[in-house]
């Protein structure tokens, strides 16, 4: 079982920035890919950023230019840089990791982008 950890959110004006940090229990070099997913009051959860394990970047297009997501294998850590925040990028994110056969989910972290 991966248990994933994330850390890093907050309150935050608009047009500032947050580091979220998410820490698996396990080496992550063996995952396919890791990631972000955020999910709004009343929405679904949707991708935010993705990263595989060949270093291959999807993001949503809602963040391009804004959010950057890096992987450090060494500290088994996945790292959403985010830049530029709107009051639209509130809600909770969640550190994801997919392992192919099975997928693993951290409980999530609040981001509140609001003046």
């Amino acid at each position: 079982q991966v248990q994933l950890v994330e850390s890093g959110g907050g309150l935050v004006q608009p047009g500032g920035s947050l580091r979220l940090s998410c820490v698996a229990s396990t080496s992550i070099v063996r995952m396919y890919a890791m990631g972000w997913y955020r999910q709004a009051p009343g929405k679904q959860r949707e991708l935010v950023a993705r990263i595989t394990s060949g270093g291959i970047l999807n993001y949503d297009d809602s963040v391009k230019g804004r959010f950057t997501i890096s992987r450090d294998n060494a500290k088994n850590t996945v790292n959403l840089q985010m830049n530029s925040l709107k009051p639209e990028d509130t809600a909770v994110y969640y550190c994801y990791a997919d392992a192919r056969a099975m997928d693993y989910w951290g409980k999530g972290t609040l981001v509140t982008v609001s003046s």
